[in-house]
């Protein structure tokens, strides 16, 4: 995100990055009921992409578009877009409402259409309605060991961590292996 705004004042204002790529016309729309078949795909390839992240096929269960359910049926889910290109849904998103501020949830963009602006667009029109609906902040959560993830985010203006910092300490033999560490505070944490 670019920082607008006056010295005098010492305010700024957020503004969303601006995202003309010719090469990729996409239509970012509110999400409709005949979208759920190609959300439900969705889900399962990030489910998919977890599971790889993780190395554990069990993530999701047996049925991993259960999760779009679950995330449609959510209380706290103020609204949902979708990406379209050509007519075809390749991206999903959507924003929780948490009083005073927003969460994105969840960013998914079609495996073989990532890289090309669609999770970007997709981000855009939360950041728009979040501010349209005067948060104080817009959170995204990915999982730490996302490195993609992270940096794209970080790309769009999410640069500042959170209220809260997931520590978690290991009970039994842990299922799945640390990818790296990194320093916080001055300790090593693993993700």
């Amino acid at each position: 995100m670019d920082r607008v705004g006056s010295r005098r004042s010492g305010q700024e204002t957020l503004v969303p990055p601006q995202h003309d790529d010719p090469s990729t016309d996409v239509d970012v729309r509110d999400y409709r009921d005949g979208d759920y078949q190609a959300c439900r795909h969705l889900w399962v390839e990030l489910t998919e992409h977890h599971r790889r992240l993780f190395d554990d096929p069990t993530i999701g269960g047996e049925d991993p578009g259960a999760g779009l359910d679950r995330y449609l049926a959510d209380p706290e889910r103020a609204a949902s877009w979708v990406a379209e290109v050509a007519g075809e849904v390749v991206g999903l998103t959507g924003l929780l409402h948490h009083g005073s501020s927003g969460e994105v949830e969840p960013v998914v963009v079609a495996e073989a259409r990532r890289g090309g602006g669609i999770g970007r667009a997709l981000i855009a029109r939360v950041v728009d309605e979040a501010v349209s609906r005067g948060y104080e902040y817009l959170a995204i959560r990915p999982v730490a060991r996302n490195a993609s993830a992270i940096r794209a985010f970080h790309s769009t203006g999410f640069r500042t961590l959170g209220g809260h910092v997931d520590l978690t300490m290991d009970l039994k033999p842990r299922r799945h292996r640390p990818l790296g560490s990194v320093g916080l505070h001055g300790v090593e944490l693993q993700y």
